[in-house]
């Protein structure tokens, strides 16, 4: 144990300019995720006097032009290095935190909703998980379990830093305006400092891994590959989950009689379940692969979903965030070091906008399609039960993938 933690810390200390940029990139994304947005939810459809379904709805076409938009724009990151895209992510990304805090109007409010899914969630994303995938390879599980903690840090201070200053200041605009300067002029010179400078993997490393990395495909021909859809039911599902409840959050809140806190409350716990997954996850990536793992990941997930509609009282969201926090750990590392066992990395960046864009698009899905659901009279409850389910049949799937895959790249 003790000297696995000596050689993780030799191996932060040796790539801590990386290691740094693309843990800075997962933290700044949290302003355009569900979770994140969720928080002002009650007050924007106090503002601009929207209903329920009709947030969801803007927020659903925000989020599908968003993953229309990512397939083009991620392109971006096979022709460019890194810190070249962060040159206009992340100023977009500030923007479009300004423009919550103006918004005026519904149209506004919709278009800024449109640039934080895009450079947020998407773009944001989508640079870390590609250029460390690209950077590392014997160690690419370690490296991105030890990137992903960013957005679970923004998960838990992000959260309780917005509560207080919407009540000390009394309007839910005010932390928008600190999201962009912090944006703006903290992330941005950080981040393009840090990623200023590429690393190359190690000969010894690429040799290591080699058996692990899958020949290059390209784009053409992964949108016809079949097990990419086989792969798609699978890890689609922690995206869609997670932003289905955390955006229904106050649904549920007043549904049980929870306290509004509740969810603010269990963040943390997400959080470090999150991190301590992460790292075993990237532990056992490094040492038998991502394709291996890929069947079980979805276990904790489906236990969860299953405790959100079964378990009434209040422990039941702690429950569930906990074991959100173990998926989401095995989910982030899996997912990002899965792919160049796939497809290779020569066009990562392209392939991943096919998954990211697919992933932003379940979680336009999620949003909209519940809320509908709810108002047809199909309870939250029911939905996560129908969720359980689906992950029990997407590990199927995965398994089928995983087999596949193997067998393909033993004989090529």
């Amino acid at each position: 144990m003790l000297s696995s933690l000596r050689e993780i810390a030799r191996f932060v200390m040796h790539n801590a300019r990386w290691l740094g940029g693309g843990f800075l990139l997962t933290f700044y994304s949290s302003f355009g995720q569900t979770f994140f947005i969720g928080l002002f939810g009650n007050d924007i459809r106090a503002t601009f006097n929207l209903s329920g379904g009709a947030f969801g709805g803007l927020y659903m076409i925000a989020t599908i032009s968003s993953a229309v938009t990512l397939l083009w724009l991620g392109r971006s990151l096979d022709v460019m290095p890194g810190w070249k895209v962060i040159r206009f992510t992340m100023p977009a990304l500030a923007l479009a935190c300004l423009l919550m805090a103006l918004a005026p109007n519904v149209i506004i409010l919709g278009f800024a909703l449109f640039l934080l899914r895009l450079f947020g969630q998407g773009m944001m994303t989508e640079t870390a998980f590609t250029e460390i995938g690209r950077w590392f390879s014997a160690n690419r599980g370690r490296a991105i379990a030890l990137i992903t903690p960013g957005q679970q840090l923004g998960s838990t201070l992000l959260p309780a830093l917005v509560i207080f200053m919407t009540a000390a200041t009394g309007n839910w605009r005010m932390p928008w305006f600190a999201c962009a300067i912090l944006v703006l002029i903290v992330g941005f010179p950080m981040i393009y400092l840090l990623m200023r400078v590429e690393r190359t993997p190690q000969s010894d490393d690429i040799q290591r891994a080699q058996h692990r990395t899958a020949r290059d495909w390209t784009r053409k021909e992964v949108i016809f590959d079949p097990v990419l859809y086989l792969l798609l039911a699978g890890t689609l599902a922690p995206a869609y989950i997670a932003t289905v409840i955390f955006f229904q959050q106050g649904y549920l809140i007043e549904l049980r009689g929870y306290s509004p806190s509740v969810f603010a409350i269990a963040f943390p716990i997400t959080s470090i379940m999150t991190v301590f997954s992460g790292i075993l996850c990237g532990f056992l990536v490094d040492r038998i692969g991502a394709l291996k793992l890929l069947p079980f990941f979805l276990a904790p997930l489906a236990v969860a979903a299953a405790a959100v509609a079964l378990v009434t009282p209040v422990w039941g969201v702690y429950v569930f965030m906990l074991l959100l926090g173990i998926s989401n750990g095995f989910t982030s590392t899996l997912l990002g070091a899965l792919w160049p066992e796939v497809y290779g990395v020569a066009n990562l960046g392209g392939i991943r906008a096919i998954v990211v864009a697919a992933m932003v698009l379940s979680t336009a899905i999620g949003p909209g399609l519940s809320g509908l659901l709810i108002d047809m009279g199909i309870g939250l409850a029911t939905q996560m039960l129908w969720m359980s389910g689906w992950c029990v049949l997407a590990s199927i799937a995965l398994t089928l993938a995983s087999g596949i895959v193997r067998r393909r790249e033993i004989l090529r």
